[in-house]
Parts: structure tokens; sequence; C-alpha cells
């Protein structure tokens, strides 16, 4: 149970620090709810869930090269950059409507899940942190208990997912229309500015 427990720790010490996809939540929770909080966490968990596989499968490799690297810091720049200055426009809409805006779920759901894909501090991540953790677990378990471990991670993962969608969705219920378009500015500004850093690695991976 211990192990159990540690490496759901890991898990939560992936989601936690502050990043695009927290701020992705934050934004997506002031606007739309719950709801769409938690998809978009758990779109994320699902490019998890790929990366965690390659990495297991040794695939992983392949996108250390750099011609995979630019494309993702590019990608990632278009998908964080567009969310961003969605996040901005519709900030004052989005406070003045209390309701649950009729955005499609699945928006949410693909919006989590390709800004994870194409991150790639993720790569990083499950290649550096999980992929040594992976080859110790190997060593000392059997393949029940590493697949087990492995959801205990993902389990962590999704445990803040939900924390992040009920901090995000009680803000949208108790703040006043003004804060609420603060957060979804500031939110707006920190998914452009994590896209502008994924901009430069790209131009500095294409012309340094």
């Amino acid at each position: 149970m211990n192990v159990f427990i540690s490496h759901m720790l890991l898990g939560l010490s992936l989601a936690a620090p502050i990043g695009p996809m927290n701020a992705a939540q934050m934004d997506r929770g002031v606007r739309s709810g719950f709801w769409h909080a938690w998809l978009i966490g758990l779109g994320g968990t699902m490019a998890d869930c790929i990366f965690m596989l390659l990495v297991y499968f040794g695939i992983i490799h392949f996108l250390g090269i750099p011609f995979m690297q630019t494309f993702l810091w590019l990608f990632g720049f278009l998908v964080l950059a567009y969310m961003g200055v969605e996040s901005i426009a519709n900030a004052r809409k989005s406070a003045t409507r209390r309701s649950e805006h009729k955005e499609a779920a699945v928006k949410s759901l693909a919006a989590g899940f390709f800004m994870s894909l194409f991150n790639p501090l993720s790569i990083l991540f499950w290649l550096g942190i999980y992929g040594s953790v992976l080859a110790d677990m190997i060593a000392k378990y059997e393949a029940r208990e590493v697949f087990l471990y492995s959801a205990a991670v993902l389990a962590g993962i999704m445990l803040w997912d939900v924390f992040m969608a009920l901090l995000a969705s009680s803000f949208r219920q108790l703040l006043t229309p003004g804060l609420l378009t603060a957060i979804s500015v500031a939110s707006g500004l920190s998914l452009i500015g994590f896209g502008i850093y994924f901009g430069l690695e790209a131009y500095h991976a294409l012309f340094g």
C-alpha cells in the first residue's frame, strides 16, 4: 500500500506545478464550470496514458530526435497561443453569464489532450522521471504490480485534475463578474506566455 501511495504522490507532483494544463483548467472552469474543467484534465490524462505506453515499449526515444522536438515545440506554441487568445476574447462574456455554456464537451476534452500530447515538457518528464521509475519497477516487481503502480501515477494526476476543476468552478460561483474576467484574462495571458516560450524553443531549434 505504501508503494501505491508513493506512486500516486508522484502523479500529484507531475500535475501540481503551475503550467499550461492548470491555467487551461482554471480558465475553462471559470468560463464553463466543473465539467469542462475536469474534461480538460481528462484529455491531458489520456495523452499521459499514451506517453506511458510509449515509454514502456521504448518508442518514445523517437520523439527525442531534433525534427520531432521542433515540430512539438511549434505545434505546442500554436495550440497554447490559440487557447490563450480565445480565453481573453471570451473573458467578459463568460463572466456575465453564470449559466453553463453550450460549448461541446468534446472541445474541452480535445483541448486538454492536444495540449498535453504536444507539450515537449511532458515528454521530458515521462522519458526522464517515469522512465527511470519504470525501469526500477520492472527490476523489482512482476508485470501485474508494474501495471498497478503505473495506474497509481495516473490516479494521482486525476486526483489533482478533480481538485483544480472544483477550485475553478468554485471561483465561478463565488466571485464577482469583474474578478472572473480578470481570472480569465490572467489565465489567457499565462497560456500565451507558455506558448511564446514554446515558440522561442522552436525558433532556436530551427535557426539557433
